[in-house]
Parts: C-alpha cells; structure tokens; sequence
C-alpha cells in the first residue's frame, strides 16, 4: 500500500486548495464578533507558539472546551480555526484553542506535554469541567489527553475528530522526514496503543467519505477503548468539523451533552 496516497486528504477533496483561505476568513469574522469576549494571545509556556485563544459565552460559562488543531503536526496554527468556537460558546461554554510547537522543531511527544500544559492553563481560566477535542494531527493530540499514561487533571471527556491513533503507518510517509518518529515513539503516542484514563469518557468522530485509513484509524481507537464512535455522513475530512459552529449539531451534543 502507498501510504502517502492512504493518508493524502487534499487529493481526494474538490476544491480543496480554496478551504484554508474560508477557514482564516470566518475565523477572523468571528474573532471581531465576539469582541472583548475573544481573549488572543493567552501564553501556557515560555516558546513562540505556546499560546492559545479564550473564547467566552456570556455569562459565567459552564465548563472549558479545549480544541487542538491539525494539519499532520506539520502545519497550521490556533488562528485558522476560531469559528468552530461557535456551537459551545453559543451553549454557555468557553472555548480554548492552543497552537504547539511543529515538528520538525518538536517532536510529537513533545507537543503532548505540551497539550498538557494548555489544559493546565486553560482550566486555570475557566472553572468547571473541561472537554477536549481536536481533528486530525490534533484528534490524535486530544486522544492523548484521555490515556493513562497522560497526568492532566479537570479533563472529564474527549471527543477526537479524525484523529490519528496508531502513529505506525505515518512513519512509512514522507512526512516522516519531519515527524521523525521511531518505534518507542510510536509505541508511547499511539492512543489506541493505551487505556483509557478511568474517569474520563470517550466519543471518536468521523466522516463518512473520508480516506478509509482515517476511518480505519477511527474504529481502532473506539475498539481499543471500548467507547463509541460516529460517523457523520457524507462529510470529508475538510468539512467534517463544520458542524462544531451549530449549538444544535449532533457533535456539539456529544461534545457537552450532559455536563
């Protein structure tokens, strides 16, 4: 199997060169909505990209969903993605976006520790339970935030979307140029290569007519975590994170539900 070609999205995606641009667009609008209510440039470390942005309902908000971008741990950063704030913040929950550090100046296991010292902060900010969440190379980050093996405390449920859980197959990639991964790695920030954190539950998010690895990397996270999984039909790996800006979607219902 040529694995570049089973993990490539873009290639399979009509018009995919023009969503980066929407992306920035409505997260700059929204970004100017919210006003005084988007706190930008919050730090949780001393390095450059170790910031996150704090999007606040009105009101004392309910708890803290924490939202890890992705772009393969390559690319991307906090700021292309404010308006998937908009369904938990229109539900009375602030909402934390973090960038990280990119390989190759970290490696992944580093930006894990580096998600968990966002959580710390975030919840710092806002009292109450915390939910994280993320897509792609960030579901994988938001998995690990539910492992065993992860000390990061107020997290009570993570929904990863599309995210990557068993980092073996992304070694035989080009992009392990970048990412550099080798086998105690792979070993150690493979979510589905651990349990469950007790107490914390877990809901894998996927698209239908996405890349069959991804779906494939989806079930083996659910499977191995005895936990639910969903896939939304219809949606690609592109557009499956649309739904995060309906408070009334089925994901922003699986994302605070019952908190």
């Amino acid at each position: 199997m040529d694995m570049d070609l089973a993990y490539a999205n873009g290639a399979f995606i009509a018009d995919a060169a023009t969503y980066p641009p929407k992306w920035a667009a409505a997260a700059a609008a929204f970004r100017e909505e919210l006003g005084a209510r988007a706190r930008l440039g919050l730090a949780y470390g001393a390095g450059a990209r170790q910031q996150f942005d704090l999007f606040m309902p009105v009101g004392v908000p309910r708890g803290a969903v924490t939202f890890i971008h992705g772009g393969y741990w390559l690319q991307f950063d906090r700021s292309l993605w404010s308006h998937l704030a908009a369904g938990v913040v229109a539900r009375g929950w602030a909402c934390a976006m973090p960038s990280y550090t990119l390989a190759p100046d970290a490696r992944i296991g580093q930006m894990t520790q580096e998600m968990v010292a966002a959580v710390a902060a975030i919840s710092a900010q806002v009292a109450g339970p915390m939910v994280v969440t993320g897509h792609s190379a960030g579901g994988h980050l938001s998995a690990r935030m539910g492992c065993a093996d992860v000390d990061v405390r107020g997290v009570v449920r993570v929904v990863p979307i599309s995210p990557l859980t068993d980092l073996e197959p992304i070694a035989l990639t080009k992009m392990q140029e970048a990412l550099r991964l080798d086998a105690v790695e792979i070993e150690a920030e493979s979510p589905a290569r651990h349990p469950l954190r007790q107490g914390v539950q877990a809901h894998v998010w996927v698209g239908g007519q996405e890349r069959p690895s991804f779906l494939w990397q989806a079930r083996l996270l659910s499977e191995a975590w005895g936990c639910d999984w969903t896939v939304s039909a219809g949606k690609h790996h592109f557009d499956v994170i649309d739904a995060l800006q309906d408070p009334n979607s089925d994901l922003v219902k699986v994302l605070v539900g019952g908190l």
